[in-house]
């Protein structure tokens, strides 16, 4: 392969950011202040930054089923019920602390009910927790004190709601005004009202001050004015209550008769749409930019049309209804609504749906304003769009009838419906702008980006195969004629009825209209079917320049087609593919076809487990790639066709070198099969999606990691260069502290030989005799000016010498330079500094501090003390041996070397030497 315009090869992809799994369903809660969310992913709980969809910690409970779980209006605490009926209250971390925690529970208590709890809310301080089980007991938590106060019990049934209540008698709240109320509904439509003062406990043995009948159904909703003046309830029998909670009635005669609570139902709103969630909203708050009177009593409702509606609480009416009903009728369009939670900081109502996805409905514009896809399924396809200049949006296509379409700069997505069986496979073409898919309702649709109402839509429909679509392709270039406006050639689907068809899209207008989303406005014509494999198509390929098609199929072949496409002077269309060649040599199916960008080859993968590039020319392979251990499902051209990058079942992301078949990086973020790979216009990002329900953006960080090499390596050689300098000018200082710096042991070592060998005393080894330690005044005064943490570093390389006969003359000498010129306490505390930096225990991470970060002073010690005692008892031993020489020596030729000897033996060895200090 060539090198056109020697461009350089990428060497390093690294993982940017993800789309994880969000919200699989159970409640959720958002901090008031409307910055984070906290959802439930299996049986944890996640704290989300909704600005850029940031995981900020993980929740980690007892491992079971999270059932119920709020936020304190404080934001401290995180109170969540788990099925194994535990109480667990977290600690919400900080901005300062890191991101990507697990969090251990603070408190836990467990079996704090008999029953599984499904409903718990915090009272406005954030002082006490109200929780409600199956079996018709509802308990009040102190949060600050960690005992349960209140136990409640007499409700029919499971509780379904619970609301606090800040006591409506003026008088009462004279007398003690921390009193609250607790109001609960159940499935025996029955709402309860408790007192929590100690003197209504001792009176009434807490029993309910009053019962409200007037539901049919189960309340699922319960809301009160701030002033607790209003109760107002909605439940699934589709009507709203309101109630007048300053109603009074006396008990008893009138002179010593006693004014009791009795709620009075004021009004019946009938809301034709059962309520699974309510809120009474802020009397200033604005609709659609308009503010309403002050006086009007507010409320929302959320259940089985999947929207929120506004109500008027005075007349009945309807105010507003933000969001679009769901196809009910269609399993996979269900969008009912579970839960929803009203954040008047941003005047902002969020809900949570059946379909696990998050909602934002803004109340200013009174529209959805965020979109969050709680979870994704399997992830079959991706494909980057460009409806502007830049790639601003990334399709998914995700075991589900409808399309996945994530804002990229933002945390944000959206639904696209149309499709009425699960979508197979995506595609692009005319620069990103058009978005093709296909399906196993047998039909393909074509989609375009409506810069007006900011979302994509289905223009075009394409309809004809007897069994699914899963494979499309589009041409890569615009249709040129007389209109201004830019129009797509056609479009290549294959299906698994084993026949290629080829639709004309010249009449296909690519200007998305303004009506609804699954409007159609085309009904596409088929130019040509092909009957192409024997086997179900899995992918197909449009080259560069239009001219070629590739199919790849089960059948263990891929095809290549010359496309005949011709426009008439009349304006009529005519098209068909001819076969040019077969590419045979897989041993399994072939799974994905991809042209090459710059030449004239083929890329496929296969279920053998290979990659083969194929020659245009001749249809033989030129090059086979291995290195996958499963099949590869999907492969692309990057770098101007120098290089492929491949996804297979291994869960692998792997960059190959074409020209010599070599893979020079592998990618590892997924635990399951790799169907989707997509590669961004400018080639500085590749995504993958898994069957794990993961997307992984992966950057391209080769030319930071070239320019990250190149400043290491000249900044080694200029440090070799100033060390070897200081070498020359002999300022030994310098030269230690920078080989300390450097991290290079062995040049330290030749320094301290150096040293050594400069210093003149012939009779006595390095350090006796002298007024320095060391036998330089400047390694002296560098061993003494050491940091703690380079005293550590240099002990290190002590102990490492020490450890080897030839350079343990050398280990000791610095080690009794060190005792000399250094205290016992800069030895400890060179260590103690080494030690991590002790925070609290919110995680079960160990620490990323290496066995020597974390060792002491002590294992120092206990590594020099065991070779120092061998090296003393090998130089003892030598010298005895020695004696035996001189012995010789004197017994020869009559004694003539025994005046020598005898000088010799005087010479001893002097006891400062550092070896016997």
């Amino acid at each position: 392969m060539s090198n056109p315009g020697g461009s350089k090869l990428k060497t390093l992809f690294r993982k940017d950011r993800i789309i994880a799994p969000l919200h699989t369903g159970g409640p959720i809660a958002v901090t008031p202040d409307g910055l984070s969310i906290v959802t439930c992913v299996d049986d944890e709980a996640i704290l989300t930054r909704l600005g850029d969809g940031e995981e900020i910690c993980r929740f980690v409970a007892d491992g079971e089923t999270i059932h119920s779980l709020c936020l304190t209006p404080s934001s401290a605490h995180l109170v969540l019920f788990t099925a194994s009926l535990a109480l667990h209250v977290f600690n919400i971390p900080s901005a300062e602390d890191s991101m990507s925690k697990k969090i251990r529970a603070a408190r836990t208590t467990p079996r704090a009910h008999e029953a599984p709890i499904h409903v718990c809310k915090v009272d406005p301080n954030s002082k006490y927790l109200a929780s409600g089980s199956a079996d018709g007991v509802v308990k009040v938590f102190d949060l600050i004190h960690g005992h349960f106060t209140h136990s409640f019990k007499g409700h029919g049934g499971v509780v379904s709601a619970l609301a606090f209540n800040f006591h409506p008698d003026p008088s009462t709240l004279q007398s003690n005004p921390a009193a609250l109320q607790l109001i609960t509904a159940s499935v025996d439509t029955r709402i309860r009202i408790f007192d929590l003062s100690a003197n209504a406990s001792r009176s009434s043995g807490w029993n309910p001050v009053a019962v409200l009948e007037g539901h049919v159904s189960v309340p699922r909703g319960l809301d009160v004015t701030p002033d607790g003046g209003w109760l107002v309830s909605g439940g699934r029998d589709s009507v709203v209550l309101i109630w007048d909670l300053t109603e009074r009635q006396t008990v008893g005669t009138k002179s010593k008769g006693i004014a009791q609570l009795h709620p009075k139902l004021v009004k019946t709103i009938p809301v034709l749409d059962r309520v699974e969630a309510l809120g009474i909203m802020h009397e200033n708050e604005k609709l659609g930019g308009n503010v309403v009177s002050s006086s009007t009593l507010r409320f929302f409702t959320g259940g089985g049309k999947g929207v929120i509606q506004i109500w008027d609480g005075q007349d009945g009416s309807l105010l507003s209804t933000i969001g679009r009903e769901g196809h009910l009728t269609d399993e996979e369009c269900r969008q009912e609504i579970v839960n929803a939670i009203y954040i008047p900081s941003i005047s902002t109502i969020i809900s949570a749906h059946s379909d696990h996805n998050i909602l934002f409905h803004s109340l200013n514009t009174g529209s959805i304003s965020r979109q969050l896809v709680g979870f994704n399924d399997e992830i079959v396809d991706v494909s980057f769009l460009s409806p502007s200049a830049t790639d601003s949006h990334l399709a998914i296509a995700a075991n589900s009838s409808l399309i996945r379409i994530y804002t990229l700069a933002e945390n944000d997505s959206r639904l696209l419906s149309g499709h009425s069986g699960i979508v197979l496979c995506l595609a692009r073409g005319v620069g990103g702008r058009v978005l093709a898919s296909g399906a196993k309702d047998k039909t393909a649709r074509l989609w375009t980006y409506s810069s007006v109402s900011r979302m994509w839509r289905s223009v075009a429909i394409c309809e004809g195969h007897a069994e699914s679509v899963g494979a499309v392709a589009l041409s890569q270039n615009i249709l040129t004629g007389d209109t201004d406006e830019d129009r797509a050639k056609f479009m290549f689907t294959g299906s698994q009825d084993r026949t290629i068809k080829m639709w004309d899209l010249s009449t296909v207008s690519l200007a998305a209209t303004s009506g609804p989303p699954t409007q159609v406005t085309h009904r596409c014509r088929s130019l040509t079917t092909h009957k192409a494999h024997e086997k179900d198509i899995n992918s197909l390929d449009v080259s560069p320049n239009d001219r070629l098609l590739a199919s790849g199929s089960q059948d263990r072949t891929a095809k290549i087609y010359q496309i005949e496409y011709h426009t008439n002077l009349s304006g009529s269309v005519r098209g068909e593919i001819k076969l040019l060649g077969i590419c045979k040599g897989h041993k399994r199916g072939v799974w994905t076809v991809r042209f090459g960008k710059a030449e004239r080859v083929l890329a496929t993968g296969s279920g053998d487990k290979t990659i083969k590039l194929w020659s245009l020319d001749d249809f033989t392979c030129v090059k086979t790639f291995e290195g996958h251990a499963n099949s590869v499902l999907r492969v692309d051209f990057i770098n101007q066709g120098m290089q492929l990058v491949s996804t297979a079942s291994d869960g692998l992301l792997k960059l190959w070198n074409v020209r010599d078949e070599e893979c020079i990086a592998t990618m590892d973020n997924h635990e399951d099969k790799i169907w989707a790979l997509a590669v961004s216009t400018d080639e500085s990002a590749i995504v993958t999606g898994a069957a794990d329900s993961v997307i992984t953006f992966w950057r391209d960080f080769t030319e930071e990691k070239r320019l990250e090499d190149t400043k290491k390596r000249t900044d080694a050689v200029q440090k070799q260069q100033d060390f070897m300098n200081y070498l020359s000018l002999h300022d030994y200082r310098n030269a230690i502290l920078l080989a300390l710096a450097m991290d290079q042991p062995g040049r330290l070592l030749s320094l301290f030989q150096d040293v050594c060998a400069s210093v003149v005393a012939p009779r006595s080894n390095c350090g006796s005799g002298m007024s320095s330690v060391t036998g330089n005044v400047d390694v002296d005064d560098a061993l003494r000016a050491l940091q703690t943490h380079e005293l550590a570093k240099l002990l290190k390389h002590v102990r490492d010498w020490n450890t080897r006969a030839t350079t343990n003359s050398i280990a000791q000498t610095v080690l009794h330079a060190l005792l000399k010129l250094r205290s016992s306490n800069d030895l400890a505390l060179a260590y103690a500094s080494t030690q991590p930096v002790p925070k609290p225990v919110l995680s079960d991470d160990i620490p990323s501090n290496s066995s020597e970060d974390i060792a002491g002073l002590g294992n120092i010690i206990q590594a020099l003390i065991p070779y120092t005692e061998r090296h003393l008892t090998r130089v003892d031993r030598l010298i005895q041996e020695s004696y035996v020489l001189d012995y010789l020596l004197g017994e020869m030729d009559d004694g003539m070397f025994s005046e020598e000897l005898d000088h010799d033996n005087r010479m001893e060895i002097s006891p400062t030497h550092p070896m016997t200090a």
